[in-house]
């Protein structure tokens, strides 16, 4: 996924005040030539794509275990690690006696073969013994907060006892909630239980989750789970925060199960799609592509289900035979690659099929009668790293296969115009094809007023599928690991510079997203930076590129309307208006170190309204931006305009995002 090919206070505070924008003017710079944009809004370039602004995902940065995904245990199916039982403890006290390990044996199935065997030599209800989970760098507790704990447990003959479940201090000194889990059997059972946590707890994120005994035994545990509340309280469900954050995004698409996590470091460990499906207990979880197992708890279904709840479109990515550096493993074209292919339109059945179809009841069968609405599909990713220059027979086999059983649905290239390979011609000529960006701040500043001019408008269309803008060291160089895990305002800045000149070119770009998305902030928990959304185990915060987008989704006309800036000058900007409503979306960027004042121009319409509104984000300190610590440092304010008409002139504050609304009639 995170490759790239490198071609080469002021209005801060403008809550409750009411702004006149002529007022704003500056004689001074006036007599320095101040820039004219020229609005001509009877004039229409390029409608804007009903999926323009979406979100791209994958397995990075614990974006899904450790992040987004519930789950608050780590190692819950003692895959992690073939010899120990990481992220697990022994629990005792004294007077107590036990020993903990790995039982590769005693498993709960053949997917989940390995367990955790626990035996107990000495144990009393006043000297319990048991097993702890650390979870994701700590277990987070809140306050009158329901919990749910689950998990498998058999024990040897003999056994009389019962599981006493506990959310306890690091220490083991406080008891936040307890309950008992009921008499382990000799076979192989499931158990629940509810723990609610008291209304005088104060939050904190340095607990554990254990399973306590109380006398002499052997017994073994496996699928150990542990939930906090979920988004719509879905049972094997998302954490509430984020994907609180993520709605409010407004996204109208959802790529999966994304970039280099869709690829594998092998083809043995590409992403395992009908292995995530189903029950808990039938999902081993993969070895993922960034240093740790993936648990596939949030599995295709689950991937589903998340765009549903956001109201976005799936944009589904199949694997299309290419796997990463440095082993660049290739499936030859041809029939290699046919079980492969057949693979993929499995997958899509399983997406769109009927009931009566084979993968559509299976969908139904998992919880999901009704078929998911899906119009594109991604053919591998960043396949311009294939050494061996497959990729065009690669995708032809796959394009010919899936237009053959689904023609309406879209296909998208990997390699597309701006990558070494796109140079090339495609025997299939896609619908789409995918770019993707990692550059610096200063590059997507002067680069996006022009970067798209030279494309061709009879072409496929783009699909910007990975974007970011980093401040000065790039993301693929050592040092970038000492930087902040999210973007500081520098980064924000060029990020709304890139989005402006990607709005201005809707008649070719028809989607984009920004990535990575999510990042575990706590030290170990990232591989990539900088990255849009930060997390430990009990808070959340957007970066300020989080909310350079947020504004950007929340102020998007349907049309691109013809405009001119005149003279040239170091100002991006772009501009959009709602057909139906009236409404226009002036977006400014001014990224220099001055106040720039800029006279705007409205034509094409009979009446503009006097008053409007105004949202800025603003920063004098370039290096400034969100954390932790500090999660609200840098939000858009609003206020309102006066003195609006057909000319009016507005200063941009210094380092700032600008977004105008006017009414017109």
């Amino acid at each position: 996924m995170l490759y790239s090919h490198i071609p080469g206070s002021f209005l801060g505070q403008l809550a409750a005040v009411t702004l006149l924008a002529g007022a704003l003017f500056n004689p001074a710079a006036m007599a320095g030539g101040m820039p004219v944009l020229r609005v001509q809004l009877d004039r229409i370039v390029a409608p804007v794509s009903p999926v323009f602004s979406g979100m791209m995902t994958e397995e990075i940065n614990h974006s899904y275990d450790g992040g987004l995904y519930g789950e608050l245990l780590q190692n819950r199916v003692f895959k992690d690690d073939a010899q120990n039982a990481v992220h697990w403890s022994l629990v005792q006290s004294p007077g107590s006696e036990a020993q903990m390990a790995l039982d590769p044996v005693q498993g709960l199935n053949a997917e989940l073969a390995t367990s955790l065997r626990l035996e107990v030599a000495q144990a009393s209800d006043a000297n319990l013994v048991g097993v702890a989970n650390d979870g994701y760098w700590g277990i987070p507790v809140i306050p009158a907060t329901d919990y749910r704990a689950s998990f498998y447990a058999k024990a040897a003959p003999g056994y009389t006892g019962s599981v006493r479940v506990a959310i306890q201090s690091a220490d083991g000194t406080a008891v936040y909630a307890s309950a008992d889990a009921g008499p382990v059997r000799g076979e192989w059972q499931k158990y629940s239980v509810t723990l609610t946590t008291p209304a005088n707890r104060a939050p904190t994120a340095g607990a554990r989750f254990v399973l306590l005994l109380d006398r002499p035994g052997t017994v073994w545990f496996d699928l150990v789970s542990f939930f906090p509340p979920t988004w719509k309280d879905r049972p094997n469900g998302n954490r509430v925060d984020l994907m609180q954050k993520l709605a409010d995004m407004r996204p109208r698409f959802l790529r999966f199960p994304g970039g280099n996590f869709l690829e594998g470091s092998s083809i043995a460990t590409r992403f395992p799609w009908r292995q995530t499906l189903g029950d808990l207990t039938r999902r081993p979880g993969h070895p993922g592509c960034w240093g740790y197992r993936a648990s596939d708890g949030l599995g295709f279904l689950e991937f589903l289900e998340w765009a549903e709840d956001l109201n976005a479109e799936p944009v589904l990515a199949v694997y299309a035979g290419y796997s990463l550096p440095p082993k660049n493993e290739v499936v030859k074209p041809g029939p290699d690659l046919a079980p492969f292919v057949a693979d993929a339109l499995d997958e899509i059945e399983y997406v769109t099929g009927d009931t009566n179809t084979l993968w559509g009841a299976c969908r139904a069968a998992d919880g999901h009668p009704a078929p998911f609405k899906l119009r594109y599909v991604e053919i591998g990713n960043e396949d311009w790293f294939d050494p061996s220059g497959s990729y065009d027979a690669r995708f032809a086999q796959f394009y010919d296969a899936i237009k053959a059983r689904y023609p309406k649905l879209q296909c998208i290239s990997t390699v597309g115009n701006e990558q070494p390979a796109g140079k090339r011609v495609h025997s299939r000529i896609p619908d789409l094809v995918d770019e993707h960006y990692y550059r610096s701040a200063q590059n997507f500043e002067e680069e996006g007023p022009a970067h798209f001019d030279r494309y061709d408008r009879n072409g496929p269309k783009i699909f910007v599928g990975e974007w970011a803008a980093y401040e000065d060291i790039a993301p693929w160089l050592p040092p970038s690991a000492q930087l902040p895990p999210t973007p500081t305002f520098k980064a924000a800045l060029g990020d709304a510079a890139w989005l402006t000149a990607m709005e201005r070119n809707s008649d070719i770009i028809l989607m984009q997203c920004y990535a990575p998305m999510l990042v575990n902030v706590n030290p170990g928990g990232r591989q990539w930076r900088p990255d849009l959304i930060g997390y430990n185990a009990l808070n959340s915060y957007g970066s300020p590129s989080y909310y350079v987008l947020k504004m950007f989704n929340e102020n998007r006309g349907d049309m691109v309307v013809k405009t001119a800036l005149e003279p040239a000058t170091a100002l991006n900007y772009s501009v959009t208006k709602a057909t139906t409503s009236g409404q226009v979306y002036i977006k400014l960027v001014n990224a220099g170190e001055t106040p720039l004042p800029v006279q705007i121009q409205v034509a094409g319409v009979k009446h503009v309204d006097s008053t409007g509104t105004c949202e800025v984000l603003q920063s004098d300190k370039l290096d400034a931006g969100n954390s932790i610590a500090e999660p609200d440092k840098l939000v858009p304010v609003s206020g309102t305009l006066s003195g609006l008409g057909k000319r009016f002139t507005q200063t941009l504050a210094p380092h700032s995002v600008t977004i105008l609304e006017l009414q017109t009639r």
